[in-house]
């Protein structure tokens, strides 16, 4: 046979082969039952037996969802009570040592302990998956970390789903991604690699895939995310040798080695090579390079391929011509090519039929996970028994593409017009920031460190319930206002009694720091039931940017106006940066970001303006996700951080020198982005710290930034109020490195989601605290 005839065959073995699969499906439910289920349990309102009931069921629906829509082989291990990080963690034993006896005495209450802290004990730190919104739980690891296996969750999960009749896959976190995830742990040095204890954790997965073996799993997914980004030879070499040793064990399943975000790159040599039975990859946006460097490294010769041709992470539908070309290209390359989404579907809200509310011709261009599903089962379907099987559904497809590319309601030529018009003016402050300082020291007239708080305040279930007696149509747009009025009232009373130096109105009006400002953009829309995880219990409902942006009339101006009526000391005026804007909605994917960021640019602009104009004399423009949209490639980095910069600056740089701008981040490592924050050209920056113990004060006092810092003092994630000794000890550590004159005190990030019983006492302490330590600042002056 020649080599084009064995090829030929080979292509027509893996179509004749191919199935849908996914990684993993939202948790929360259709109506977030999860959520209500596990914060029922928090509260005592429910008990453990509950809580696991619950879950189960949601599992089930999960997996008879995806088996009645064609799925072939369903994913097991991807739910989770908090994160799959976190689940991780407990399945190897890496329980840091305040939280064992916990965990011994009882592992359910354990395990929220680990994820949410208590009254004594600290939880995990917590920051972002790598450029997605979604947080996971940092394992702290040391070289005197004991790895011991506890595979229970992964078994009793997949045996679930098999007594159900399903074909089923455990997913599970690599061994190298959890290590490069990890962090030395409280007490260890800080040049600790958790990758050296790699030889110390493969013995625990081969203990824990042995066990799923014995439970009855064929395949295993082993996630390795983390080796999209730029990776070491020692990194590389680490890999290698771990797969070469998962891979010769003889009493496992066989291995699928998953991988999505971006290519794989100098990694997909070492995975390819390695005696492992499959590979999983992305081939959307930047990781569409897998294709080539695929082709280039010699397929997958007598493996399985499974072809993530559909983007989890957004919400708009597939180009099913387009996948399909993919496809046929990838047949060649593989025994086996499996159709899958890029990712785990855990990105993206549920199911876009439930949204009745929006345009019936957007509505065209949107999948949600069941319609992703759908669109997998297509695919594969069209990839097995060939396109004449799906005819009407391409043509359909081919129909709803054309509406968008074509539809006015994603084209402005007056929005386009202005961004094309914008200098490099537009983006530089009048004055520099030396000069820009003293008049606003001046102006506002504050003491060496001065309390802030970062925005919102806890939302009443007062409010909670005026928000849905409005919807309902019980009460009239006068009452609901009446009732933000008196929030507003007091939270700034309070804020005034405590002793805090320049406030905020809380935020009452707003249901969510984005989807607040989507709802009062053209070109944006939002959802009622478009929940997507964040963090443990806490769901966002992310705007979809379906064309280009304006500001129709001011969204703000009208109750930090009133807020400011109430009281002398200055009120920040509130926004979310244009980055974060894009970063946690769903953002366009027919045009650059860039441009939809300037767009997004200066339609706030406009917003921060009016502001000042109305009396604001301190302006917050929130950029929490500017780390977290940087590229997981160093190449593609510069690029990013020029326009994302750039959009923060066209934000606010049309105010007077004596206005002081404020930005905030939490929950990302800032050590990669210090120069872009410096770019920023911000008077004052708030950002996580309370549970990585002041180190991004040390990081900024080392690159020597030079303006005005409130590194948080108090971790708002979790229940803890931190006593006055504790915020003290905080605030001294940030003063060894960020002089008095420059450090603010502030808590972690907004309050919006604790209690105020909790709230007044931190917010109480951490006053007395400022108090406290500014009276043992030496005297300067004559």
């Amino acid at each position: 046979m020649t080599l084009a005839k064995e090829s030929s065959v080979t292509a027509q073995s893996a179509a004749a082969a191919a199935r849908a699969t996914v990684y993993g499906v939202p948790r929360q439910g259709p109506d977030r039952e999860l959520k209500r289920a596990i914060e029922g349990y928090w509260k005592g309102r429910t008990d453990a037996a509950a809580l696991h009931g619950t879950a189960a069921a949601l599992r089930r629906d999960n997996w008879r969802r995806l088996a009645e829509a064609g799925v072939h082989e369903v994913p097991t291990g991807d739910f989770s009570y908090y994160d799959h990080v976190l689940d991780t963690a407990v399945m190897v034993g890496a329980v840091p040592a305040r939280h064992r006896a916990a965990v011994a005495a009882d592992p359910l209450d354990g395990y929220f302990a680990m994820a949410r802290g208590t009254q004594d004990v600290a939880p995990l730190e917590m920051t972002k998956w790598f450029d997605t919104n979604y947080h996971y739980l940092v394992p702290e690891l040391g070289p005197d970390t004991v790895f011991s296996a506890d595979s229970t969750t992964q078994v009793a999960q997949l045996k679930e789903a098999l007594a159900l009749g399903h074909t089923a896959r455990p997913v599970l976190v690599g061994p190298v991604t959890f290590l490069l995830l990890a962090k030395p742990a409280p007490g260890v040095a800080d040049d600790f690699q958790p990758l050296t204890l790699l030889d110390r954790l493969l013995p625990v997965y081969a203990e824990v895939l042995a066990d799923l073996r014995a439970a009855g799993a064929r395949w295993v997914q082993l996630d390795e995310p983390a080796l999209v980004a730029d990776r070491t030879p020692a990194e590389l070499n680490a890999t290698a040798r771990a797969y070469r040793q998962l891979g010769a064990l003889t009493d496992r399943p066989q291995l699928l080695v998953a991988s999505y975000f971006d290519r794989l790159g100098e990694a997909l040599p070492v995975l390819a090579k390695s005696p492992v039975e499959g590979l999983a990859l992305d081939f959307t946006g930047p990781a569409a390079a897998n294709l080539p460097e695929l082709a280039a490294a010699g397929g997958l010769p007598g493996k399985r391929l499974v072809a993530g041709v559909v983007d989890g992470r957004n919400v708009w539908i597939n180009d099913l011509g387009a996948s399909l070309s993919t496809l046929g290209t990838l047949l060649g390359l593989a025994d086996r090519v499996d159709v899958a989404a890029s990712c785990s579907l855990l990105h993206v809200p549920l199911d876009a039929a439930a949204e009745r509310d929006i345009d019936p011709q957007l509505a065209r261009w949107l999948a949600f996970a069941v319609q992703k599903t759908e669109e997998i089962v297509t695919l594969a379907r069209g990839l097995s028994e060939g396109t004449g099987a799906i005819t009407a559904r391409l043509a359909a497809n081919r129909a709803d593409l054309a509406s968008r590319a074509n539809s006015p309601l994603a084209h402005d030529p007056a929005v386009r017009a202005r961004t094309a018009a914008v200098t490099e003016a537009d983006a530089r402050r009048s004055a520099a920031y030396p000069e820009r300082a003293a008049a606003q020291h001046d102006r506002l007239g504050l003491p060496l460190l001065p309390v802030t708080t970062i925005g919102s305040f806890p939302q009443t279930g007062e409010l909670r319930t005026a928000r849905a007696d409005l919807r309902a149509g019980r009460i009239d747009e006068t009452a609901y206002e009446g009732r933000i009025a008196t929030e507003i009232h007091e939270v700034i009373g309070f804020q005034e009694r405590a002793g805090l130096d320049v406030l905020v109105h809380g935020e009452p009006e707003r249901n969510d720091m984005v989807q607040y400002f989507a709802e009062q953009l053209t070109g944006a829309l939002t959802t009622r039931h478009g929940w997507v995880q964040s963090y443990g219990t806490r769901y966002v409902r992310p705007p979809i940017l379906a064309g280009d942006l304006s500001r129709p009339e001011p969204m703000t101006v009208r109750w930090t106006r009133y807020a400011q009526s109430l009281t002398e000391r200055p009120v920040k005026g509130m926004l979310t940066g244009p980055v974060t804007m894009l970063a946690w909605s769903f953002v366009r994917d027919d045009q650059p970001q860039a441009e939809t960021a300037r767009q997004m640019a200066l339609a706030l602009r406009d917003e921060v303006q009016d502001l000042e104009a109305a009396g604001s004399s301190v302006i917050q423009v929130d950029e929490p996700a500017l780390r977290e949209t940087l590229p997981l490639r160093a190449a593609e980095r510069e690029e990013y951080l020029a326009w994302a910069t750039e959009a923060f600056r066209l934000t606010t740089s049309g105010v007077r020198p004596d206005t002081q701008i404020h930005t905030h981040m939490c929950y990302a490592e800032f050590g990669d982005i210090l120069r872009a924050i410096d770019e920023l050209d911000a008077d004052v920056i708030s950002l996580e710290a309370a549970r990585s113990h002041m180190r991004v004060a040390d990081e900024l006092g080392a690159a020597g930034y030079p303006r005005e810092v409130g590194p948080g003092v108090y971790d708002i994630h979790s229940p803890r109020v931190p006593d006055v000794a504790e915020a003290a000890a905080l605030l001294r550590k940030g003063l060894s490195a960020i002089p008095a004159e420059r450090l603010w005190v502030n808590p972690d990030c907004g309050l919006k989601t604790r209690g105020w019983t909790e709230v007044r006492a931190a917010l109480e302490n951490l006053v007395a605290a400022a108090r406290e330590v500014r009276e043992g600042l030496p005297v300067t002056g004559a």
